[in-house]
């Protein structure tokens, strides 16, 4: 089967973006799953420090090896890690990639943990993937009233910035700040900033990452695909839909876990297959 890095190359060959949806127990792992097997798409798995300490680093990595195994193109990301030693853990347990985000540190700070990542990755994990982050874009996948604070225009990653962390510290892949926030704003969510995408995809040499697009529109999302960005992360308007699937399926009579899971199940699903289409220009 092709590596994570080959499916990112054919993403960039045939100018589309593979979904990431984050999960925090096998009920997402088997929406996305089937999603992207109904659909014929690559898709990644990704789990956050929290999401890792509550599924068990070992656990989600025999389940995602699991569907591998089956023939399936499942890969597994270690989302937003904010340590070089969780970092390392993902690396010592084989994960298809891992994000080591220093964003809110100064860029010296973010540069040093970055790098001395990727060089452990290249010793203990050859083709493992390392993502870098620059550009603080928020924290957490929750409903928010407002752009966290920190977040703004002036502080979105400019090209000059992204040429020199990419050189620095050698990573596989970018995910800089755009216009895109984690989470999703109550009042509506702030534009991406195409242009900024272009001038980033010209200027480094390595796929860009769009962290935080719950909420964005189709439309805007598309652009930012044309634009250079390979990878699309989708959590939030993931776990609405999870929550809205389990109230409809606990409000029943039903007392089989599996029965009234299954209702949550079956939203993020056909959340992912509407995902999946757009990132794969399917519609």
């Amino acid at each position: 089967m092709k590596t994570l890095k080959e499916y990112i190359d054919w993403a960039g060959e045939k100018n589309v973006a593979i979904g990431h949806f984050n999960i925090s127990d096998s009920e997402g792992l088997k929406a996305v799953v089937e999603a992207a097997t109904e659909l014929g798409v690559p898709v990644i798995i990704g789990v956050s420090e929290k999401e890792r300490s509550f599924l068990g680093v070992a656990e989600i990595r025999v389940l995602v090896q699991a569907e591998k195994d089956k023939g399936l193109p499942v890969f597994l990301n270690a989302d937003h890690t904010y340590s070089v030693e969780a970092s390392k853990e993902a690396v010592d347990n084989t994960f298809d990639s891992v994000i080591i985000d220093g964003a809110e540190k100064p860029f010296f700070e973010n540069v040093m943990m970055t790098k001395e990542v990727v060089q452990y990755a290249r010793e203990k994990s050859p083709g493992m993937l390392v993502e870098g982050e620059l550009g603080f874009i928020g924290t957490g996948s929750m409903l928010r009233d407002e752009i966290p604070e920190g977040v703004s225009e002036e502080t979105q990653t400019t090209a000059e910035d992204a040429v020199t962390f990419v050189k620095e510290t050698c990573v596989d892949l970018f995910a800089p700040s755009v216009g895109n926030i984690h989470g999703l704003i109550k009042s509506g969510e702030p534009k991406l900033n195409i242009e900024r995408i272009k001038e980033i995809a010209k200027a480094v040499s390595v796929p860009l990452v769009l962290h935080g697009a719950s909420g964005n529109t189709d439309e805007e999302v598309s652009a930012a695909i044309d634009a250079g960005v390979r990878i699309v992360h989708i959590n939030t308007e993931l776990r609405q839909a999870y929550k809205k699937g389990i109230e409809r399926g606990m409000s029943s009579d039903e007392l089989a876990p599996y029965k009234f899971m299954a209702e949550g199940v079956a939203e993020m699903k056909k959340l992912v297959i509407q995902k999946l289409k757009v990132f794969n220009k399917m519609n």
